[in-house]
């Protein structure tokens, strides 16, 4: 059975997604939210596989809901706005309907979730429990584009929602592993969790600078610079002292 919440600050919708989700006999709705902080509690007792979600709410927007959160979790946005769709996408969602959406439309979303779910499961994890060296290589592919790519080659991962996005030479391609399915396989010492966002390989850091918060900025050999979050700090200054 899949766990679903339901985020909406009109009751009457809530009332009538709840009705149509009742006729999908593996969707469960666990629980409701109005708002932002109600949303955020919901989702931390349930831990639920998917989120319906609305863009505009009491207390913020669905995207603000989001960023509050460790790891995206699978989203199909309910919504009155159109204008929203690309950014949605951007956040990996898995649909995007809008008001009044019809009980077929609803299935055909639920439909896809379950079939991008289906199809991940059935994937063979080829020793993703094996920790990786720097010479080992691992394969991506992003849409018609294929790389074999080898770890040392990669400057930094950043999580882009469900999937990550991988940094190497002048290329960025997506990869459908969180960032925290990532960590536990890269080879000790030699790359550094600087905040939720992204993990950096210590060897293309070029320059490391103190902001004006007090936290540090590292400067990588693309020359982007990332700020290390206010938590992780001291242990880089630590994994770098002599």
């Amino acid at each position: 059975m899949i766990k679903a919440i339901i985020i909406e600050d009109s009751r009457l919708a809530r009332l009538e997604l709840k009705s149509q989700l009742e006729s999908i006999d593996y969707i469960e709705c666990v629980a409701e939210a109005e708002n932002i902080e109600q949303a955020l509690i919901a989702y931390k007792k349930h831990q639920p596989d998917l989120v319906f979600l609305d863009i505009d709410l009491p207390d913020g927007n669905g995207f603000d809901f989001l960023t509050q959160l460790d790891q995206i979790p699978q989203v199909i946005f309910t919504t009155a706005f159109e204008e929203f769709a690309l950014k949605a996408f951007d956040q990996d969602a898995i649909d995007y309907l809008l008001k009044p959406y019809t009980q077929k439309r609803l299935n055909q979303a639920c439909e896809k979730f379950k079939l991008i779910n289906a199809t991940e499961q059935k994937k063979t994890p080829v020793t993703l429990d094996s920790t990786m060296t720097l010479a080992s290589q691992f394969f991506v592919k992003d849409g018609k584009n294929c790389w074999l790519i080898k770890l040392d080659q990669v400057e930094r991962f950043e999580a882009m929602g469900n999937y990550t996005r991988v940094y190497f030479e002048d290329k960025k391609p997506l990869i459908y592993r969180t960032l925290t399915q990532i960590e536990p396989r890269l080879p000790e010492g030699a790359f550094f969790r600087v905040s939720r966002q992204n993990i950096v390989q210590l060897s293309k850091v070029t320059n490391v600078d103190v902001c004006s918060s007090g936290g540090l900025e590292l400067t990588l050999n693309s020359g982007i610079k990332i700020e290390v979050s206010r938590r992780q700090t001291s242990l880089f200054k630590s994994l770098l002292a002599l």
